[in-house]
This record gives structure tokens, C-alpha cells and sequence, in this order.
């Protein structure tokens, strides 16, 4: 197992993660680029939209805010897909009832 993990390592590329005012230096998996950015383009178009909104702060207080909305984004998201598939199973329920009554 543990060439497999230097393997898996070897095969990451590296990639500057502009958040807010700072460049991080990170490795990711090449499949994950486009994501990793997607979400980078996301975050620091929310710290500009923060600091529009709320004059005055410093970067780590917009970081905050951000890293405070995204994660309950990601949550409500969780929230949702839940509730479709709770949805999902009463409508089979449901439909089994019906299917049940028409066949007596």
C-alpha cells in the first residue's frame, strides 16, 4: 500500500491558490483542476463581494465569512438532495398503494 500512495503522489501537479491576498502553494490531482479552480473563482469573487457589503474588515475577517457561507451552501445542498430523495421513497410508497388497490 504504501507505493501506491507515492504513486498516487507523483502524479500530483502543483497549482497557486490565490485566496483573499495570499498565494498558497498546493498539489492536487490533475482530474481535480478545473474544480479546484472553479471553487478558488468562487471564493475570491465572494471576499470581493464581502467587501463590498462590509467596509471596513480586514482579510481574515472576509475569509471567515466566506468559509462560513460556503460550508452552509454545501449544507443546504445536503439538506436538499435528502429531501428529493425522501421525496423519491413516499412517491413509491405511494404508487405501490395505488398499484395494490387497482390489481384487488
Amino acid at each position: 500500500m504504501k507505493s501506491e500512495n507515492a504513486s498516487n503522489m507523483n502524479e500530483l501537479i502543483p497549482i497557486s491558490a490565490l485566496i483573499g491576498d495570499r498565494t498558497y502553494r498546493i498539489k492536487i490531482d490533475p482530474k481535480d483542476e478545473e474544480v479546484v479552480r472553479n471553487t478558488l473563482k468562487t471564493i475570491n469573487d465572494k471576499i470581493i463581494e464581502f467587501k463590498t457589503l462590509f467596509a471596513g474588515k480586514d482579510m481574515q475577517d472576509y475569509i471567515a465569512m466566506v468559509m462560513i457561507w460556503y460550508a452552509t451552501e454545501q449544507q443546504a445542498g445536503k439538506s436538499a438532495l435528502l429531501e428529493k430523495v425522501n421525496l423519491g421513497e413516499k412517491l413509491d410508497s405511494i404508487e405501490k398503494l395505488l398499484d395494490n388497490h387497482l390489481n384487488q
